[in-house]
């Protein structure tokens, strides 16, 4: 695989940057290193990527301020001091990367994320639709998880994976983990010298899966074992992903340029078809739309349905739910996540866009079921 040519193609790029890569031993920001990886990124965006930054690092830079240092207590954290560690780290986390930013001018935007508001429907669409809102006012989404408020059950429990489902959830093409190894091996390298290094993987197999093996006492919660379950997300999810050493400087231009060795993993098939057959396989159907025939044209067009092609609406529902798409004769075109409650939809049936906020009170989204969020039948 050529990096470049996969480069060239990337348009929505999440990149997750472990605890190791942010703080030093002393648990203090490693400025130098964020600031020349915030150059890399704003010339990335001055070239029309999207970019979505997973980052961890708030406990590292907390427990020291708190007492709870590794070396000085000589015992594993209790979940609560985690959590506390966490709540005093992740402010000093997000003015570290607001101040490394401030050369490009780039405008950070903190987003907190448990696993819940990936994987439920409605929570899924609701942060979805605040980071596309982030990304289109050009600010820098900066996510992390909201270690504070999880709990030991449903903690996603390491920012690889978390970075995967923020990849699944805003439908990203390219996903890096920046980690202190190059890539995947037969073995690991620090114990097996004959270890050989693989470039592409274009099927998780068992076989690839048992190369991870366990993490080392001492290092981040996840090692090689979780970043390929990372991978499996991604790419059933159409978004290649990159595992790249990122200990050096300008990891991410030194990747642009070819110059740095990684692990791809390869999808086969796209963003796009991937989460409609997650939206497919999420529907339980609430209501139906009717719609006229100038709207099922404009769907089969590969439109979003506007309020104006909607004649009536069928059913109980909430914005989020799954609704079926049908034509005043009653056949079935589609389904889809409406974007609306049921009594908003039948104040703004038939009504222009511009019309909603007058009609609702506040300023809705245009389209009452997105194309992105839309099945149509075959």
């Amino acid at each position: 695989m050529k990096v470049l040519n996969v480069l060239n193609n990337a348009h929505r790029i999440i990149i997750k940057i472990g605890s190791a890569l942010i703080a030093d031993g002393d648990g203090k920001a490693r400025l130098a290193w964020m600031k020349a990886l915030a150059s890399d990124i704003a010339g990335w965006r001055t070239k029309g990527r999207e970019v979505i930054i997973v980052t961890s690092g708030a406990g590292a830079l907390g427990r020291s301020l708190v007492g709870l240092s590794r070396d000085k207590i000589k015992r594993n954290l209790s979940m609560e001091e985690k959590q506390a560690a966490t709540a005093v780290g992740q402010p000093i986390l997000m003015q570290a990367w607001e101040e490394v930013f401030k050369g490009s001018n780039t405008l950070t935007a903190q987003v907190l994320l448990t696993l819940d508001d990936t994987e439920d429907r409605q929570r899924h669409l609701t942060c979805r639709g605040a980071i596309e809102k982030i990304l289109k006012l050009n600010a820098l989404p900066i996510i992390n998880e909201n270690d504070t408020v999880s709990t030991a059950e449903i903690r996603i429990g390491d920012n690889d994976r978390l970075a995967a489902r923020v990849a699944q959830m805003m439908s990203a093409d390219t996903l890096i983990l920046l980690s202190d190894i190059d890539g995947l091996y037969t073995a690991d390298p620090k114990t097996n010298p004959s270890a050989t290094f693989i470039p592409e993987v274009k099927e998780i197999t068992t076989d690839i899966e048992a190369m991870a093996g366990d993490p080392q006492p001492g290092v981040s919660s996840g090692g090689m074992k979780t970043k390929i379950m990372a991978a499996k997300i991604a790419v059933t999810s159409g978004c290649r992903m990159a595992i790249l050493k990122g200990t050096e400087e300008n990891p991410l231009r030194k990747l642009d340029e070819g110059t740095l060795r990684c692990t791809w993993f390869t999808p086969s098939t796209t963003p796009l078809a991937a989460r409609k057959r997650w939206i497919a396989a999420h529907m339980s159907m609430k209501g139906a739309i009717i719609i006229d025939d100038g709207a099922a044209k404009a769907l089969q067009d590969g439109r979003s349905l506007l309020p104006a092609g909607v004649k009536s609406c069928e059913g109980s529902f909430v914005a989020g739910d799954a609704v079926a798409i049908k034509t005043l004769s009653g056949h079935s075109v589609g389904c889809g996540l409406i974007a609306f409650d049921r009594d908003e939809a039948d104040k703004i049936c038939g009504k222009r866009s511009d019309d909603i906020e007058r009609l609702l009170g506040y300023a809705g989204q245009e389209e009452m079921i997105h194309r992105d969020n839309m099945v149509m039948n075959k």
